[in-house]
This record gives C-alpha cells, sequence and structure tokens, in this order.
C-alpha cells in the first residue's frame, strides 16, 4: 500500500499534532482555519483513517495519528536538511571541487590558497589532479577537473582564462658560477654557456625560445630536461645554464645553485584559472577562483 502524502500534509498534520489547536496550527503556518482543516481531511482520506479527534474543544490524535507522527517528523527534518545543503552549495558555502594545476601551481599556490579557503568554507571538498600545461586542458576540457590551474592558453582555444599572477622567468646556474653574485643579469648571458631548454612540449619552451630570439645571438641548445628537477640536476652537474619560472623553483633542491633575476628583456609566465567555454561552474568553484585573485599572493 503507498500512501502519497504531499509534505504540505505532513507539515499541517505534524503542526496540529504539536499544537493539538487547529487555530494557533493555521496561525503558525499562515493559513486559514478552513483551509488547514480540508488539508487535515485530505491527509485522512489519503491515509484511510483518522488522524486526530476532535469536538468543539479538544483535539487528540488517534492511535494511527501516534504512529504517523514520528515518521512525518522525519521525512520533513530530512527535507529541511537537504534543502539546507542545497541552499549552502548555492551560496558557495559547500560542494566539492576538482583542480587539475600544473606541478608549480600544486607546490606553491594551491596549498596557501585552499587553507585561507577553507577557514571561510569547511565544509566544501577538494581533489587535486597535476600534470604539465596540456594535460590540465584535457582535464578541464573533458570534464575530468572543474578548475585548471596553468598557463594562459591561446585564444582560439575553447577556455575561458581569468588571470591570477605573473610568474618571472629566472635563471638557474651553481652557486660558484660569477653569474650567481649578480642582481641581475642579461638573457643575453645564456650566449656564453650551454643552454639547457625546456622539453618541445613543455609551456615554458615557447617563453625561453622568444626571449632568446630576442637576444639576436647564437644560443647553444644542447640539451632538453624533462622535468624541472632534472633542469636542476643537470645545472649542478656543470652541463650549462637554464632559464625557469621562479615558481618551479619549489620543485628544486636548490643546494648548490642559485637563482637569478633575468632582465633584457623581463619575462613572466602568465598563470591563471582556466575553464571550459560553455560549462557552467558551481557557485562554490566560482567563490573560489574569485577568492584566489584577490587574495593574490
Amino acid at each position: 500500500m503507498k500512501i502519497a502524502l504531499t509534505l504540505q500534509q505532513l507539515e499541517a498534520f505534524a503542526e496540529v499534532a504539536r499544537t493539538e489547536n487547529f487555530r494557533a496550527a493555521a496561525q503558525h503556518l499562515h493559513v486559514s482555519q478552513p483551509a488547514l482543516s480540508r488539508t487535515i481531511r485530505l491527509a485522512e482520506e489519503i491515509v484511510g483513517v483518522r488522524l486526530f479527534d476532535r469536538d468543539t474543544r479538544h483535539v487528540a490524535m488517534t492511535p494511527a495519528g501516534r504512529e504517523l507522527l514520528p515518521i512525518a517528523r522525519r521525512i520533513l527534518a530530512d527535507f529541511d536538511s537537504a534543502f539546507s545543503e542545497l541552499a549552502q552549495f548555492l551560496d558557495g558555502r559547500s560542494g566539492h571541487i576538482t583542480i587539475a594545476a600544473v606541478p608549480s601551481a600544486t607546490l606553491a599556490l594551491i596549498p596557501a590558497a585552499i587553507s585561507d579557503f577553507r577557514e571561510r568554507h569547511p565544509k566544501v571538498e577538494f581533489t587535486f589532479l597535476e600534470g604539465p600545461a596540456d594535460a590540465v586542458k584535457g582535464m578541464v576540457g573533458d570534464g575530468s577537473a572543474d578548475i585548471g590551474i596553468t598557463v594562459r592558453p591561446p585564444a582560439h582555444e575553447p577556455f575561458h582564462y581569468r588571470h591570477w599572477l605573473d610568474d618571472p622567468i629566472v635563471l638557474l646556474c651553481r652557486a660558484d658560477d660569477p653569474l650567481a653574485k649578480k642582481r641581475a643579469v642579461p638573457w643575453a648571458a645564456f650566449a656564453q654557456q650551454p643552454f639547457i631548454s625546456a622539453g618541445s612540449r613543455s609551456s615554458i619552451r615557447p617563453i625561453t625560445d622568444a626571449a632568446l630570439l630576442h637576444t639576436g645571438l647564437p644560443v647553444e641548445q644542447r640539451l632538453e630536461y624533462p622535468s624541472v628537477a632534472s633542469a636542476g640536476a643537470m645545472v649542478l652537474a656543470g652541463l650549462g645554464l637554464t632559464a625557469l619560472p621562479k615558481l618551479a623553483l619549489l620543485a628544486l633542491n636548490t643546494a648548490g645553485l642559485a637563482s637569478i633575476p633575468l632582465k633584457d628583456p623581463v619575462i613572466s609566465r602568465p598563470i591563471g584559472f582556466i575553464t571550459r567555454v560553455g560549462r557552467s561552474l558551481s557557485p562554490v568553484a566560482r567563490a573560489l577562483i574569485e577568492h584566489a585573485i584577490a587574495a593574490k599572493p
């Protein structure tokens, strides 16, 4: 037997049971007393039994009413709880966010940003994914990540980009190299020693290629490094110099190494949030982006 009572009917029943008075219950529910009486009568027709014994002076629950009351209260509490959770989600106070990021962002940016955000949004849960720039775009593109933190994508690609910060490119050399004592060095310094370049698929490679081209000097690119950690190892071994985003240095054991600001030109890697064009963000994901941009590191 299926009993199809509505939430309105359950709420009316529970309020009459609480007050034991139709007039008081109607006032609390902001309905007229005749309307409340009709609601209770319809509920009794659906259940097939009387829920209240009533006369002009007294209202008392029947055995069926006493049996229904804890069920009604549980259903109403579950309903209120569910919609409270929905309200928190819509307000950006709860939910789940999957973030894909380039390694330097995972190390240097995400921990502080998430820690600060969770102080204000303790009910938000996170999943983190990591990969090079192309992989981050792929994860955002196929929906496995809600947000990507990576370099600015080309304008023709199907992503929205919100700029977060500029990550300056620095020269990395051995600590005993004469360049290590300088406050800043020009990109032309790479014409004096072999240049260890990023792999062809790295987001760093186009930036350094453009800067080296700007110098107009012949630069020997003898080696390519597959990871930031290997770049540091190659430099430490005396195989040459390299240029890295400053945030990427966190992935290195910098013992025996030195980083120096580069000039002529001064170049930075733009880092920001990417989302897929045509895909709606959850309120909490939008809140995270706005919070992180406002609290730029």
